[in-house]
């Protein structure tokens, strides 16, 4: 099937650029430094480390002593604020000091807004100094002879241009005991200037803050008059409560400055009171505000989410305590008519296009010379549509009731659930070997069976019609066509009747294309009369449902390991051979057929623990190869905290439509350079085998099955792909960053 023709189905999505930070190739996420044991200076190509100190008065009990480290950055890379904004990393900084001796928090200076695309950073750039005040108390005591005291200090500081690199240096310095430190009082004298002045809040409500229809109400009094008309900056100190690149209003009342700041829609701290700083020319000013009326509730990131219940109740099952203060799920609310009918519509087409499909391919060539069996039949012809269509919409909702019904058990499933047990992939694997050698020639139903049940075959052939249904859905379930993802993700969060509707929708758009055909006399007159090229197209099906065996068995391998997979292959010779012996007549069958059933069975009675068990060392996440690291929950916020992109593919073996972008569009050469010179992190979660922490994070996505492709980058949301995944697509959407 040509990429041309899937393409022609894809449901287009309109990408959105996910962030301006833009990885380079050649940039490294590692440690780099220079410094020897014993040095106070950190090189590195992007900044220079020092740490510097000032002791007016030599360093001694209730003397003022100061340490800070000074960080000079190459031109157009800077290092954070104590909240870096929409991305980022504060300066780290742990202190190893002699006893007696305790270090405070930074005197930060007041950053200033660096904006890269949409986001918007507090930060330094060029040179700053970060003081730090140490209290020298009555249990400092270095000894009579001592001279001079060490302090050491382990520093950690992202700094970014557009790409971003973690570092980290350990310091050492020596500080004269009795004499002054002064080399380096002028610049402790401009950081001291650099940091906010403290604003005295009374208690008239001159001075407070409020929230109002999703934003922040400040009114800031005692600022200096100076400053009354000219514009300045605000700065949060609580990262996640504002939305930082957002434009704000502000006003002078007087002597007060007013401003109307919007609140972040992922906020996930309610400060009480409200530490702001205002600057304007380079000084600032600090106040601590009252919230007038206190903060709204925060949204649903305070409290359990639905996925993590999920996953906790999946945890349950397998035997795992609960995490505390885990709450019971809600009772599934009915989704509005139009939400529901737009839901059925996606289920209507993503069914469609489930059509075109190659893991459905194989059994609708069968339907087809089926159709060509009746066509000339016009009665017969009606009859197997309908017969069709009821195995398909039957089985379609068999499959959405028993996955449900495992949802409200407490399992956490997803769309091709049942192709993660080792054992349902096993039977299918036997299942399309027995239609393969029937396909060949091999063997014919009608002739192992007894003569009554042969007859009734015959007299019925309605049934062969719907077991064709049922078999079609087996083969597609392990596929996600455009349009379903969106529809199935809903089915979670819907009431069992609403759910099941849209598992009939998506059987009925499978099932259409064959439905309308048998209505329709110009189909059945198009389709050529009944002869000898249908039995070598039915020959020729073989092949197909082999290479369905063989995928089935490679599927099994990644679940149980390589012994899982020779053993299946095993059972499957003997299987064929017992079958082939039952065709026999006369001495051959008598002796033939016994040892090979007998030779099956003991292969299937002693292999089959290697068939059906998931080994313990094969639990763990397969090893990926390449630029790709195994996926795990919380590391794409790990990454995404430092500025960069993560890509994510959500995949499975037994997914054939992951199979089939991963050999194309993810291995197509220009979308590998483009990941590759945006530095993008790339992630695989394999769902292979039952992952309720991939489950979960399918759900948060509003996703219940694989393929999914999701792009996250800082301070967007993430940007779920087409399950069809286009390269095209995917460029555009790099190219955004």
């Amino acid at each position: 099937m040509s990429t041309h023709l899937l393409q022609r189905w894809l449901f287009t999505l309109i990408f959105i650029a996910t962030s301006a930070f833009s990885i380079s190739a050649g940039a490294q996420i590692s440690l780099k430094t220079s410094a020897t044991a014993g040095s106070s200076v950190v090189t590195t190509p992007y900044v220079r480390a020092e740490l510097v100190a000032h002791a007016p008065e030599g360093v001694g009990p209730g003397q003022p002593l100061w340490l800070g480290l000074s960080i000079t950055h190459q031109p157009e890379w800077h290092t954070y604020w104590k909240n870096p904004g929409d991305s980022g990393l504060p300066t780290q900084l742990q202190w190893q000091l002699p006893e007696g001796m305790d270090a405070g928090e930074i005197a930060w200076p007041v950053p200033h807004k660096i904006r890269i695309g949409n986001l918007a950073n507090y930060g330094y750039e060029g040179q700053v100094l970060l003081p730090v005040p140490v209290t020298v108390s009555g249990a400092f005591a270095p000894g009579p002879l001592a001279k001079e005291v060490t302090v050491q200090l382990q520093a950690s500081w992202l700094v970014c241009r557009k790409e971003c690199i973690p570092e980290e240096g350990h310091f050492t310095l020596q500080l004269p005991l009795r004499s002054t430190t002064a080399v380096d009082a002028a610049a402790f004298a401009a950081a001291h200037q650099a940091a906010p002045q403290a604003l005295p809040v009374g208690s008239d409500g001159s001075s407070s803050a409020r929230v109002q229809d999703g934003a922040l109400v400040l009114r800031v009094a005692g600022l200096p008059a100076a400053l009354q008309g000219q514009t300045l900056e605000f700065f949060a100190e609580t990262a996640s409560v504002i939305e930082t690149a957002a434009p704000y209003t502000q006003a002078w009342e007087g002597a007060v400055w007013t401003a109307r700041i919007p609140l972040s829609p992922q906020r996930s701290a309610s400060p009480e009171p409200l530490p702001v700083v205002l600057a304007h020319g380079g000084q600032g000013w600090r106040a601590e505000l009252p919230v007038a009326g206190g903060w709204p509730a925060l949204a649903a990131a305070a409290t359990v989410s639905p996925a993590l219940e999920a996953a906790l109740r999946a945890n349950a099952q397998l035997g795992n305590s609960p995490a505390p203060g885990a709450a019971a799920a809600p009772a599934p609310a009915a989704a509005p008519l139009g939400t529901w009918l737009l839901a059925l519509l996606g289920a209507l087409l993503g069914g469609l296009v489930l059509n075109l499909m190659p893991c459905v391919f194989p059994v609708l060539a069968i339907k087809v010379v089926g159709f060509a069996r009746h066509a000339q039949d016009t009665r017969a012809h009606r009859i197997s549509g309908l017969a069709y269509t009821a195995g398909v919409l039957l089985s379609f909702l068999g499959l959405g009731a028993l996955m449900l019904g495992l949802r409200a058990a407490g399992e956490a499933v997803g769309w091709g659930f049942q192709l993660q047990s080792p054992a349902v992939v096993a039977t299918l694997a036997v299942l399309f070997t027995l239609i393969a050698l029937n396909l060949a020639g091999v063997y014919e139903f009608g002739r192992m069976l007894p003569s009554s049940l042969a007859g009734l075959q015959a007299r019925h052939p309605v049934a062969d019609a719907f077991l064709t249904g049922v078999l079609a859905v087996a083969v597609a379930s392990p596929c996600t066509a455009p349009f379903m993802g969106a529809s199935l993700g809903l089915t979670a969060t819907l009431p069992a009747a609403q759910a099941l509707g849209i598992f009939a929708a998506l059987g009925l758009g499978l099932a259409l294309p064959y439905l309308l055909a048998s209505w329709l006399p110009a189909f059945a007159r198009a389709l050529p009369r009944p002869g000898a090229w249908m039995q070598t197209l039915r020959r020729f099906l073989a092949f197909p449902m082999l290479a369905t065996v063989v995928w089935l068995v490679w599927v099994l391998g990644q679940q149980t390991g390589i012994d899982g997979a020779a053993a299946l292959l095993a059972l499957l010779v003997a299987l064929s051979m017992a079958v082939w012996a039952l065709t026999l007549r006369g001495t051959a069958r008598r002796l033939i057929a016994p040892l090979s059933i007998a030779a099956c069975a003991w292969l299937a009675w002693n292999w089959m623990p290697n068939i059906v068990e998931i080994r313990e060392q094969q639990a763990q996440t397969a090893p990926v190869s390449g630029a790709w690291q195994p996926w795990r929950p919380g590391l794409a916020d790990e990454i995404v905290a430092t500025g960069r992109p993560v890509f994510v593919d959500y995949t499975a073996a037994w997914c054939v439509t992951c199979q089939y972008n991963k050999k194309t569009t993810l291995a197509d050469a220009e979308v590998l350079a483009d990941l590759a010179a945006r530095n993008v992190a790339l992630l695989r979660a394999d769902w292979t085998r039952r992952d309720p922490a991939i489950t979960a994070a399918l759900t948060q996505l509003g996703r219940s099955g694989v393929p999914v492709y999701v792009l996250h980058a800082p301070g967007k949301a993430p940007v779920v792909f087409s399950e069809i995944l286009s390269a095209s697509d995917l460029r555009a959407a790099l190219a955004a960053l």
